[in-house]
C-alpha cells in the first residue's frame, strides 16, 4: 500500500474525474521516490514509514519518532506531487529539490 493512496492524492490536487488517474499515479510514484532519495531513507526505513497502519489490529503501535517521520514524508510527497502536477510542462526541478531538502532536513542522514 502506498503512503499516499490515489484517492487522497486526487483530493489534494482537487481532481474529481478519473481521466488523469494514470498520470497522477505516475507522478505520485515519482514524488515518493524523490522523497525517499532526498531523505536518504534506507529500504528498511521506507518500509517502516510505508507500513499500512503499522498492524494496529494486532496492537503494534508506531513510536512518536516514526509517526513524525511518516507525517513529514507525507507532507513532502504531497508537495512534490502538487508541484509536478502543476508544473508538468515547465518544472524547475532544482527548486523542487531544494524545497524537498528543506522539508526533509530533519530525516536526512549525513553522507561523508
Amino acid at each position: 500500500m502506498a503512503l499516499i493512496p490515489l484517492y487522497e492524492a486526487k483530493t489534494y490536487l482537487r481532481v474529481d474525474s478519473s481521466d488523469e488517474d494514470a498520470l497522477i499515479g505516475i507522478l505520485l510514484s515519482s514524488a515518493e521516490q524523490m522523497c525517499k532519495d532526498v531523505g536518504r531513507l534506507s529500504e528498511d526505513q521506507w518500509e517502516a514509514v510505508n507500513a499500512a497502519d503499522w498492524d494496529a489490529e494486532n496492537g503494534v503501535q508506531p513510536t512518536r519518532e516514526l509517526e513524525a517521520l511518516r507525517s513529514t514524508c507525507r507532507v513532502a510527497i504531497l508537495y512534490a506531487l502538487g508541484y509536478l502536477y502543476e508544473h508538468r510542462d515547465e518544472a524547475d526541478h532544482k527548486q523542487l529539490m531544494l524545497t524537498l531538502r528543506s522539508i526533509l532536513f530533519a530525516v536526512r542522514e549525513g553522507v561523508f
